[in-house]
């Protein structure tokens, strides 16, 4: 998901996808459903920030 100024959220392994490419979203929606898809070991959720082409830590971007 493309957020602007750089920054990029990647998500995997989902059974099933809430939204499309291009789709407009909104704070709090969800974007699909969690999965065990691919080479995974259980259903989790694999999330990824990006910041200029580059992964950083996504614990700053999440409220436990």
């Amino acid at each position: 998901m493309d957020h602007g100024n750089g920054y990029l959220t990647r998500y995997a392994h989902a059974e099933k996808l809430l939204v499309h490419v291009g789709e407009p979203v909104r704070a709090g929606q969800e974007l699909a459903l969690v999965g065990s898809t691919g080479r995974s070991t259980g259903p989790h959720v694999h999330f990824e920030v990006w910041y200029c082409g580059k992964v950083i830590n996504p614990l700053a971007f999440v409220q436990a």
